[in-house]
Protein backbone atom coordinates (compact mmCIF):
# COMPACT_ATOMS: atom_id res chain seq x y z
CA UNK A 1 0.00 0.00 0.00
CA UNK A 2 1.23 3.51 -0.86
CA UNK A 3 -0.02 6.61 0.96
CA UNK A 4 0.74 9.93 -0.75
CA UNK A 5 0.47 12.78 1.80
CA UNK A 6 0.41 16.54 1.30
CA UNK A 7 2.95 17.53 4.00
CA UNK A 8 5.66 15.94 6.09
CA UNK A 9 3.54 16.59 9.20
CA UNK A 10 0.62 14.69 7.67
CA UNK A 11 2.89 11.79 6.78
CA UNK A 12 4.21 11.69 10.35
CA UNK A 13 0.66 11.56 11.72
CA UNK A 14 -0.22 8.70 9.35
CA UNK A 15 2.91 6.81 10.43
CA UNK A 16 1.93 7.38 14.07
CA UNK A 17 -1.57 6.03 13.39
CA UNK A 18 -0.20 2.84 11.86
CA UNK A 19 2.42 2.38 14.58
CA UNK A 20 -0.20 2.79 17.32
CA UNK A 21 -2.58 0.46 15.46
CA UNK A 22 -5.21 3.16 15.19
CA UNK A 23 -5.79 1.89 11.66
CA UNK A 24 -7.59 -1.41 12.04
CA UNK A 25 -5.78 -3.26 9.26
CA UNK A 26 -3.44 -5.57 11.11
CA UNK A 27 -1.25 -6.37 8.10
CA UNK A 28 -0.28 -2.71 7.65
CA UNK A 29 0.52 -1.94 11.30
CA UNK A 30 3.90 -3.70 11.57
CA UNK A 31 6.58 -0.97 12.06
CA UNK A 32 9.23 -3.33 10.68
CA UNK A 33 7.36 -3.48 7.39
CA UNK A 34 6.47 0.22 7.15
CA UNK A 35 8.63 2.70 5.24
CA UNK A 36 8.17 6.40 5.96
CA UNK A 37 10.05 8.41 3.36
CA UNK A 38 9.95 12.18 2.76
CA UNK A 39 12.30 15.16 2.69
CA UNK A 40 12.19 15.69 6.46
CA UNK A 41 13.02 12.04 7.19
CA UNK A 42 15.95 12.18 4.77
CA UNK A 43 17.16 15.49 6.23
CA UNK A 44 17.15 13.98 9.72
CA UNK A 45 19.00 10.92 8.47
CA UNK A 46 21.62 13.09 6.76
CA UNK A 47 22.00 15.54 9.66
CA UNK A 48 25.41 14.27 10.85
CA UNK A 49 28.22 11.87 10.04
CA UNK A 50 28.59 10.09 13.38
CA UNK A 51 27.85 6.35 13.45
CA UNK A 52 24.35 5.35 14.59
CA UNK A 53 22.89 2.13 15.90
CA UNK A 54 23.23 -1.05 13.91
CA UNK A 55 20.66 -1.44 11.17
CA UNK A 56 19.47 -4.88 10.18
CA UNK A 57 18.58 -5.51 6.57
CA UNK A 58 17.62 -8.43 4.39
CA UNK A 59 20.04 -7.34 1.68
CA UNK A 60 22.18 -10.43 1.00
CA UNK A 61 25.25 -8.30 0.39
CA UNK A 62 24.85 -6.35 3.62
CA UNK A 63 24.06 -9.45 5.64
CA UNK A 64 27.53 -10.82 4.86
CA UNK A 65 29.20 -7.83 6.51
CA UNK A 66 30.43 -7.95 10.07
CA UNK A 67 28.59 -6.16 12.87
CA UNK A 68 31.30 -3.47 12.92
CA UNK A 69 30.83 -2.86 9.21
CA UNK A 70 27.11 -2.37 9.73
CA UNK A 71 27.68 0.61 12.06
CA UNK A 72 26.33 3.12 9.54
CA UNK A 73 26.70 6.89 9.44
CA UNK A 74 23.62 9.01 9.06
CA UNK A 75 24.31 9.60 5.36
CA UNK A 76 24.65 5.87 4.87
CA UNK A 77 21.35 5.47 6.71
CA UNK A 78 19.77 7.93 4.25
CA UNK A 79 21.23 5.96 1.36
CA UNK A 80 19.77 2.76 2.84
CA UNK A 81 16.35 4.44 3.01
CA UNK A 82 16.63 5.32 -0.66
CA UNK A 83 17.68 1.77 -1.51
CA UNK A 84 14.67 0.45 0.39
CA UNK A 85 12.39 2.70 -1.67
CA UNK A 86 14.01 1.59 -4.92
CA UNK A 87 13.79 -2.12 -4.07
CA UNK A 88 10.33 -2.49 -2.50
CA UNK A 89 9.04 -5.99 -3.18
CA UNK A 90 12.27 -7.33 -4.66
CA UNK A 91 13.59 -10.59 -3.16
CA UNK A 92 16.87 -10.45 -1.21
CA UNK A 93 17.02 -6.65 -1.35
CA UNK A 94 16.61 -4.01 1.42
CA UNK A 95 12.96 -3.34 0.50
CA UNK A 96 11.90 -6.97 0.30
CA UNK A 97 9.69 -6.99 3.42
CA UNK A 98 8.22 -3.46 3.05
CA UNK A 99 4.43 -3.62 2.83
CA UNK A 100 3.35 -0.07 3.74
CA UNK A 101 4.97 3.02 2.14
CA UNK A 102 4.12 6.53 3.42
CA UNK A 103 5.49 9.27 1.19
CA UNK A 104 5.41 13.01 0.53
CA UNK A 105 6.24 13.82 -3.09
CA UNK A 106 8.93 11.13 -3.30
CA UNK A 107 7.20 8.66 -5.61
CA UNK A 108 6.01 10.78 -8.53
CA UNK A 109 8.53 9.28 -10.95
CA UNK A 110 11.33 6.74 -11.23
CA UNK A 111 9.77 4.07 -9.00
CA UNK A 112 8.72 0.74 -10.44
CA UNK A 113 7.70 -1.62 -7.62
CA UNK A 114 5.52 -4.40 -9.04
CA UNK A 115 3.66 -5.34 -5.85
CA UNK A 116 1.45 -2.29 -5.30
CA UNK A 117 -2.17 -3.24 -4.56
CA UNK A 118 -3.54 -0.03 -2.94
CA UNK A 119 -2.83 3.68 -3.41
CA UNK A 120 -4.33 6.27 -1.04
CA UNK A 121 -4.11 9.96 -1.96
CA UNK A 122 -4.19 12.39 0.98
CA UNK A 123 -3.19 15.56 -0.84
CA UNK A 124 -4.47 18.00 -3.44
CA UNK A 125 -3.80 16.92 -7.02
CA UNK A 126 -3.41 20.08 -9.08
CA UNK A 127 -2.87 18.47 -12.48
CA UNK A 128 -3.88 15.37 -14.41
CA UNK A 129 -0.18 14.61 -15.00
CA UNK A 130 0.44 14.33 -11.26
CA UNK A 131 -2.54 11.99 -10.93
CA UNK A 132 -1.16 9.85 -13.76
CA UNK A 133 2.27 9.70 -12.10
CA UNK A 134 0.83 8.59 -8.76
CA UNK A 135 -1.56 6.04 -10.26
CA UNK A 136 1.31 4.82 -12.42
CA UNK A 137 3.05 3.56 -9.27
CA UNK A 138 0.46 0.77 -9.20
CA UNK A 139 0.41 -0.14 -12.89
CA UNK A 140 3.52 -2.35 -12.97
CA UNK A 141 2.56 -5.95 -13.71
CA UNK A 142 3.72 -8.67 -11.32
CA UNK A 143 3.60 -11.37 -13.97
CA UNK A 144 3.93 -11.48 -17.75
CA UNK A 145 2.91 -15.11 -18.08
CA UNK A 146 0.33 -15.61 -20.84
CA UNK A 147 -2.81 -17.56 -20.10
CA UNK A 148 -2.64 -20.51 -22.55
CA UNK A 149 -6.42 -20.63 -22.92
CA UNK A 150 -6.92 -16.97 -23.80
CA UNK A 151 -3.51 -16.04 -25.13
CA UNK A 152 -3.69 -12.91 -22.89
CA UNK A 153 -2.13 -11.75 -19.66
CA UNK A 154 -4.11 -12.48 -16.51
CA UNK A 155 -5.86 -9.30 -15.24
CA UNK A 156 -4.21 -7.50 -12.32
CA UNK A 157 -5.75 -4.73 -10.24
CA UNK A 158 -4.80 -1.82 -8.02
CA UNK A 159 -7.33 -0.07 -5.75
CA UNK A 160 -6.96 3.72 -5.84
CA UNK A 161 -8.54 6.02 -3.23
CA UNK A 162 -8.52 9.82 -3.23
CA UNK A 163 -6.78 10.35 -6.60
CA UNK A 164 -9.08 11.99 -9.21
CA UNK A 165 -7.64 10.08 -12.15
CA UNK A 166 -9.25 10.14 -15.61
CA UNK A 167 -8.26 7.41 -18.07
CA UNK A 168 -7.40 8.74 -21.54
CA UNK A 169 -8.76 12.28 -21.02
CA UNK A 170 -9.84 14.09 -24.16
CA UNK A 171 -10.85 17.64 -25.02
CA UNK A 172 -14.42 18.22 -26.02
CA UNK A 173 -15.43 20.45 -28.91
CA UNK A 174 -17.79 23.35 -28.66
CA UNK A 175 -19.79 23.61 -31.85
CA UNK A 176 -21.24 26.95 -30.75
CA UNK A 177 -18.00 28.88 -31.11
CA UNK A 178 -15.54 30.16 -28.51
CA UNK A 179 -16.68 30.54 -24.91
CA UNK A 180 -17.77 33.98 -23.74
CA UNK A 181 -15.09 36.17 -22.13
CA UNK A 182 -14.89 35.96 -18.33
CA UNK A 183 -16.60 38.61 -16.26
CA UNK A 184 -14.29 41.42 -15.13
CA UNK A 185 -12.78 40.91 -11.68
CA UNK A 186 -12.07 43.51 -8.99
CA UNK A 187 -8.69 43.52 -7.25
CA UNK A 188 -8.85 43.45 -3.43
CA UNK A 189 -5.61 44.51 -1.71
CA UNK A 190 -4.09 46.61 1.09
CA UNK A 191 -3.47 50.29 0.34
CA UNK A 192 -0.06 51.68 1.40
CA UNK A 193 -1.47 55.19 1.96
CA UNK A 194 -4.00 53.78 4.49
CA UNK A 195 -1.43 52.07 6.74
CA UNK A 196 -2.84 54.00 9.71
CA UNK A 197 -5.86 51.68 9.52
CA UNK A 198 -3.73 48.52 9.64
CA UNK A 199 -4.97 45.86 12.07
CA UNK A 200 -2.88 43.03 13.52
CA UNK A 201 -3.82 40.01 15.60
CA UNK A 202 -2.15 37.04 17.34
CA UNK A 203 -1.95 34.00 15.09
CA UNK A 204 -3.21 31.38 17.54
CA UNK A 205 -3.03 27.77 16.33
CA UNK A 206 -4.55 26.30 19.48
CA UNK A 207 -5.40 27.05 23.11
CA UNK A 208 -3.63 24.80 25.61
CA UNK A 209 -5.26 23.87 28.91
CA UNK A 210 -3.42 23.26 32.17
CA UNK A 211 -5.54 20.57 33.81
CA UNK A 212 -6.59 20.05 37.37
CA UNK A 213 -4.97 16.92 38.86
CA UNK A 214 -8.40 15.34 39.41
CA UNK A 215 -10.67 15.16 36.40
CA UNK A 216 -14.45 15.25 36.50
CA UNK A 217 -17.25 15.42 33.98
CA UNK A 218 -20.81 16.53 34.63
CA UNK A 219 -22.75 14.45 32.13
CA UNK A 220 -25.74 16.78 32.35
CA UNK A 221 -23.55 19.59 30.97
CA UNK A 222 -21.97 17.53 28.19
CA UNK A 223 -23.57 18.23 24.83
CA UNK A 224 -24.98 15.12 23.10
CA UNK A 225 -22.99 13.66 20.21
CA UNK A 226 -25.22 12.81 17.25
CA UNK A 227 -24.06 10.01 14.94
CA UNK A 228 -26.13 9.43 11.81
CA UNK A 229 -25.79 5.87 10.49
CA UNK A 230 -26.95 7.01 7.06
CA UNK A 231 -23.85 9.22 6.82
CA UNK A 232 -21.50 6.45 8.00
CA UNK A 233 -19.88 4.22 5.40
CA UNK A 234 -20.60 0.59 6.29
CA UNK A 235 -19.64 -0.90 2.96
CA UNK A 236 -16.66 -0.15 0.73
CA UNK A 237 -17.51 -0.67 -2.94
CA UNK A 238 -14.57 -1.05 -5.29
CA UNK A 239 -14.86 -0.89 -9.08
CA UNK A 240 -12.44 -0.32 -11.97
CA UNK A 241 -12.61 3.18 -13.40
CA UNK A 242 -12.81 3.89 -17.13
CA UNK A 243 -12.70 7.49 -18.37
CA UNK A 244 -13.26 8.80 -14.87
CA UNK A 245 -16.41 6.70 -14.26
CA UNK A 246 -16.69 3.46 -12.22
CA UNK A 247 -17.73 0.31 -14.05
CA UNK A 248 -20.59 -0.71 -11.74
CA UNK A 249 -20.92 -4.08 -13.45
CA UNK A 250 -17.64 -5.15 -11.82
CA UNK A 251 -18.13 -3.90 -8.28
CA UNK A 252 -16.54 -5.88 -5.47
CA UNK A 253 -17.70 -5.17 -1.90
CA UNK A 254 -15.82 -5.13 1.39
CA UNK A 255 -18.20 -5.33 4.35
CA UNK A 256 -17.29 -3.61 7.62
CA UNK A 257 -19.73 -5.55 9.80
CA UNK A 258 -16.88 -7.71 11.14
CA UNK A 259 -15.35 -4.64 12.74
CA UNK A 260 -18.33 -4.29 15.08
CA UNK A 261 -18.05 -7.92 16.17
CA UNK A 262 -14.38 -7.40 16.95
CA UNK A 263 -14.95 -4.19 18.93
CA UNK A 264 -16.90 -4.95 22.07
CA UNK A 265 -18.06 -2.04 24.24
CA UNK A 266 -15.14 -2.38 26.65
CA UNK A 267 -12.64 -2.33 23.79
CA UNK A 268 -14.27 0.82 22.39
CA UNK A 269 -13.91 2.42 25.84
CA UNK A 270 -10.22 1.59 26.07
CA UNK A 271 -9.52 2.65 22.46
CA UNK A 272 -11.22 6.02 23.04
CA UNK A 273 -9.48 6.53 26.41
CA UNK A 274 -6.11 5.77 24.86
CA UNK A 275 -6.64 8.28 22.05
CA UNK A 276 -7.76 11.00 24.48
CA UNK A 277 -4.73 10.16 26.65
CA UNK A 278 -2.39 10.69 23.68
CA UNK A 279 -3.82 14.18 23.18
CA UNK A 280 -3.82 15.23 26.85
CA UNK A 281 -0.64 13.76 28.33
CA UNK A 282 1.63 16.62 27.15
CA UNK A 283 -0.19 19.07 29.47
CA UNK A 284 -0.90 16.65 32.30
CA UNK A 285 0.73 17.71 35.61
CA UNK A 286 0.64 14.34 37.40
CA UNK A 287 1.66 10.71 36.81
CA UNK A 288 0.62 9.42 33.34
CA UNK A 289 -1.00 6.29 34.76
CA UNK A 290 -3.25 8.41 36.98
CA UNK A 291 -4.42 10.28 33.87
CA UNK A 292 -5.18 7.05 31.99
CA UNK A 293 -7.14 5.56 34.89
CA UNK A 294 -9.30 8.68 35.16
CA UNK A 295 -9.87 8.83 31.41
CA UNK A 296 -11.04 5.22 31.27
CA UNK A 297 -13.55 6.00 34.02
CA UNK A 298 -14.82 9.20 32.33
CA UNK A 299 -15.03 7.64 28.87
CA UNK A 300 -16.96 4.67 30.26
CA UNK A 301 -19.38 7.04 32.00
CA UNK A 302 -19.86 8.98 28.77
CA UNK A 303 -20.44 5.82 26.71
CA UNK A 304 -23.11 4.63 29.15
CA UNK A 305 -24.70 8.03 29.77
CA UNK A 306 -26.90 8.09 26.71
CA UNK A 307 -25.14 11.23 25.41
CA UNK A 308 -24.24 9.41 22.18
CA UNK A 309 -27.37 9.59 20.06
CA UNK A 310 -27.37 7.18 17.11
CA UNK A 311 -29.95 7.62 14.36
CA UNK A 312 -32.05 6.15 12.83
CA UNK A 313 -33.71 4.15 15.59
CA UNK A 314 -33.02 0.84 13.82
CA UNK A 315 -29.30 1.28 14.53
CA UNK A 316 -29.79 2.65 18.04
CA UNK A 317 -31.84 -0.36 19.14
CA UNK A 318 -29.48 -3.01 17.74
CA UNK A 319 -26.34 -3.33 19.89
CA UNK A 320 -24.21 -4.69 17.04
CA UNK A 321 -25.21 -1.93 14.62
CA UNK A 322 -24.80 0.73 17.32
CA UNK A 323 -21.27 -0.45 18.09
CA UNK A 324 -20.49 -0.45 14.38
CA UNK A 325 -21.57 3.20 14.02
CA UNK A 326 -19.64 4.23 17.14
CA UNK A 327 -16.51 2.37 16.00
CA UNK A 328 -16.58 3.91 12.52
CA UNK A 329 -16.99 7.37 14.08
CA UNK A 330 -14.25 6.89 16.69
CA UNK A 331 -12.50 10.13 15.72
CA UNK A 332 -15.68 12.12 16.40
CA UNK A 333 -16.23 10.32 19.71
CA UNK A 334 -12.67 10.98 20.89
CA UNK A 335 -12.74 14.65 19.94
CA UNK A 336 -16.11 15.14 21.60
CA UNK A 337 -15.00 13.55 24.88
CA UNK A 338 -11.69 15.39 24.85
CA UNK A 339 -13.35 18.77 24.33
CA UNK A 340 -15.83 18.11 27.14
CA UNK A 341 -13.01 17.19 29.55
CA UNK A 342 -10.88 20.09 28.34
CA UNK A 343 -13.50 22.77 28.94
CA UNK A 344 -14.63 21.45 32.33
CA UNK A 345 -11.22 20.75 33.91
CA UNK A 346 -9.01 23.63 32.76
CA UNK A 347 -7.19 25.33 35.63
CA UNK A 348 -5.47 27.73 33.20
CA UNK A 349 -5.57 28.41 29.46
CA UNK A 350 -2.63 29.52 27.31
CA UNK A 351 -2.59 30.52 23.62
CA UNK A 352 -0.10 28.71 21.39
CA UNK A 353 1.08 30.84 18.47
CA UNK A 354 2.18 29.84 15.00
CA UNK A 355 5.92 29.33 15.18
CA UNK A 356 6.70 30.86 11.78
CA UNK A 357 4.22 33.75 11.89
CA UNK A 358 3.06 34.49 15.47
CA UNK A 359 1.45 37.80 14.46
CA UNK A 360 -0.52 38.49 11.32
CA UNK A 361 -1.74 41.79 9.93
CA UNK A 362 -3.85 43.23 7.13
CA UNK A 363 -0.62 44.16 5.33
CA UNK A 364 0.09 40.43 4.87
CA UNK A 365 -2.95 39.91 2.64
CA UNK A 366 -2.07 39.12 -0.96
CA UNK A 367 -4.01 40.71 -3.79
CA UNK A 368 -7.01 38.63 -4.83
CA UNK A 369 -9.83 39.13 -7.31
CA UNK A 370 -13.60 38.88 -6.99
CA UNK A 371 -16.74 39.27 -9.06
CA UNK A 372 -18.92 39.91 -5.99
CA UNK A 373 -20.35 43.36 -5.21
CA UNK A 374 -18.04 45.61 -3.19
CA UNK A 375 -17.67 49.22 -2.09
CA UNK A 376 -14.88 51.54 -0.88
CA UNK A 377 -13.92 51.20 2.79
CA UNK A 378 -12.71 54.50 4.24
CA UNK A 379 -11.40 53.35 7.63
CA UNK A 380 -10.07 50.03 6.41
CA UNK A 381 -6.52 49.18 5.35
CA UNK A 382 -8.05 47.19 2.48
CA UNK A 383 -9.21 49.16 -0.55
CA UNK A 384 -12.69 47.62 -0.84
CA UNK A 385 -15.12 45.61 1.27
CA UNK A 386 -16.67 42.61 -0.46
CA UNK A 387 -20.30 41.96 0.46
CA UNK A 388 -21.90 38.55 0.81
CA UNK A 389 -25.29 40.05 1.74
CA UNK A 390 -27.08 43.38 2.03
CA UNK A 391 -26.88 42.96 5.81
CA UNK A 392 -23.07 42.87 5.62
CA UNK A 393 -23.12 45.94 3.39
CA UNK A 394 -25.21 47.79 5.98
CA UNK A 395 -22.88 46.79 8.84
CA UNK A 396 -19.80 47.76 6.80
CA UNK A 397 -21.31 51.22 6.23
CA UNK A 398 -22.03 51.51 9.97
CA UNK A 399 -18.43 50.57 10.87
CA UNK A 400 -17.08 53.09 8.40
CA UNK A 401 -19.07 55.94 9.99
CA UNK A 402 -19.47 55.00 13.68
CA UNK A 403 -17.71 57.40 16.10
CA UNK A 404 -16.60 54.43 18.27
CA UNK A 405 -14.55 52.87 15.43
CA UNK A 406 -10.94 53.78 14.69
CA UNK A 407 -10.30 51.07 12.06
CA UNK A 408 -12.01 47.94 10.77
CA UNK A 409 -11.61 45.23 8.16
CA UNK A 410 -13.76 42.52 6.60
CA UNK A 411 -12.25 39.12 7.46
CA UNK A 412 -12.01 37.91 3.88
CA UNK A 413 -8.74 36.28 2.69
CA UNK A 414 -7.02 37.65 5.80
CA UNK A 415 -6.27 34.33 7.51
CA UNK A 416 -7.90 35.15 10.86
CA UNK A 417 -9.35 31.81 11.99
CA UNK A 418 -10.51 30.23 15.24
CA UNK A 419 -10.37 26.43 15.42
CA UNK A 420 -13.37 24.70 16.93
CA UNK A 421 -14.72 21.17 17.29
CA UNK A 422 -18.30 20.36 16.33
CA UNK A 423 -19.68 16.83 16.56
CA UNK A 424 -16.18 15.50 16.89
CA UNK A 425 -14.76 17.20 13.78
CA UNK A 426 -12.14 19.99 13.90
CA UNK A 427 -13.25 22.96 11.80
CA UNK A 428 -12.24 26.58 11.12
CA UNK A 429 -14.36 29.57 12.11
CA UNK A 430 -13.85 32.88 10.30
CA UNK A 431 -15.74 35.74 12.02
CA UNK A 432 -16.98 38.53 9.75
CA UNK A 433 -15.18 41.65 11.02
CA UNK A 434 -12.17 42.80 13.04
CA UNK A 435 -12.67 46.23 14.62
CA UNK A 436 -10.26 48.51 16.49
CA UNK A 437 -12.24 50.83 18.76
CA UNK A 438 -11.20 54.38 19.59
CA UNK A 439 -10.52 53.15 23.13
CA UNK A 440 -7.75 50.94 21.71
CA UNK A 441 -9.63 47.70 22.42
CA UNK A 442 -10.20 45.10 19.70
CA UNK A 443 -13.60 43.64 18.82
CA UNK A 444 -14.24 40.42 16.87
CA UNK A 445 -17.69 40.87 15.35
CA UNK A 446 -19.98 38.34 13.70
CA UNK A 447 -23.30 38.99 11.92
CA UNK A 448 -25.65 36.02 12.01
CA UNK A 449 -29.28 35.90 11.00
CA UNK A 450 -29.92 32.52 12.60
CA UNK A 451 -28.60 30.79 15.70
CA UNK A 452 -27.87 27.09 15.28
CA UNK A 453 -26.17 24.57 17.54
CA UNK A 454 -22.97 24.88 15.49
CA UNK A 455 -23.08 28.69 15.74
CA UNK A 456 -23.22 28.44 19.53
CA UNK A 457 -20.26 26.06 19.47
CA UNK A 458 -18.30 28.55 17.35
CA UNK A 459 -18.98 31.33 19.85
CA UNK A 460 -17.86 29.12 22.73
CA UNK A 461 -14.48 28.65 21.09
CA UNK A 462 -14.28 32.31 20.10
CA UNK A 463 -14.90 33.26 23.75
CA UNK A 464 -12.11 30.87 24.79
CA UNK A 465 -9.80 32.41 22.18
CA UNK A 466 -10.51 35.91 23.52
CA UNK A 467 -10.00 34.79 27.14
CA UNK A 468 -6.67 33.14 26.28
CA UNK A 469 -5.37 36.19 24.40
CA UNK A 470 -6.44 38.54 27.21
CA UNK A 471 -4.80 36.24 29.79
CA UNK A 472 -1.57 36.40 27.79
CA UNK A 473 -1.63 40.19 28.08
CA UNK A 474 0.66 40.97 25.15
CA UNK A 475 -1.95 41.93 22.57
CA UNK A 476 -4.12 44.47 24.30
CA UNK A 477 -7.69 43.89 25.35
CA UNK A 478 -10.03 41.90 23.11
CA UNK A 479 -13.82 41.47 23.03
CA UNK A 480 -16.22 39.47 20.90
CA UNK A 481 -19.88 39.85 19.99
CA UNK A 482 -22.53 38.74 17.53
CA UNK A 483 -25.31 40.72 15.85
CA UNK A 484 -28.32 38.45 15.46
CA UNK A 485 -30.51 41.15 13.88
CA UNK A 486 -29.88 44.04 11.47
CA UNK A 487 -29.20 47.32 13.22
CA UNK A 488 -27.82 45.75 16.43
CA UNK A 489 -24.29 46.78 15.49
CA UNK A 490 -24.73 50.33 16.85
CA UNK A 491 -25.63 49.08 20.33
CA UNK A 492 -22.77 46.55 20.25
CA UNK A 493 -20.19 49.21 19.39
CA UNK A 494 -21.50 51.55 22.10
CA UNK A 495 -21.52 48.78 24.73
CA UNK A 496 -17.93 47.67 24.10
CA UNK A 497 -16.68 51.24 23.87
CA UNK A 498 -18.07 51.88 27.37
CA UNK A 499 -16.44 48.67 28.60
CA UNK A 500 -13.09 49.76 27.19
CA UNK A 501 -13.34 53.22 28.68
Amino acid sequence: MITVANRTETAARIKHAFDRRLVHIEELCDPERTLHIDSKVLAAAEAAEEPIAEIRTDDAETSRQTAADRKLTRKQRAELLRRQVDTVGRPNRPGERIQNVISVGMLSEGWDAKTVTHIMGLRAFTSQLLCEQVVGRGLRRTSYDVNPETGLFEPEHVNVFGVPFTFLPHEGRDDNGPPPPPKPKTAIEPVADKAAFSISWPNVVRVDHAYSPRLSLDMDRVEPLYLDATETARLAELAPTIDGKPDITKIDSISLEGLAREFRTQKIVFEAARNVYDQMRANWPGPPMFLLVQLVRLVEQFMRSGRIVVTPELFAADDLKRRLVVTLNMTKVVQHIREAIRHENAARIEPVFDRDQPIRATSDMRTWFTGKPCAPAGRSHINLCVFDSTWEASDAFALDHAPEVEAWVKNDHLGFEVFYVHRGVVRKYRPDFLVRLTSGDMLVLETKGRDSEEDRTKRKYLAEWVDAVNAHGGFGRWHWDVALNPGEIHGILERHSRAGG
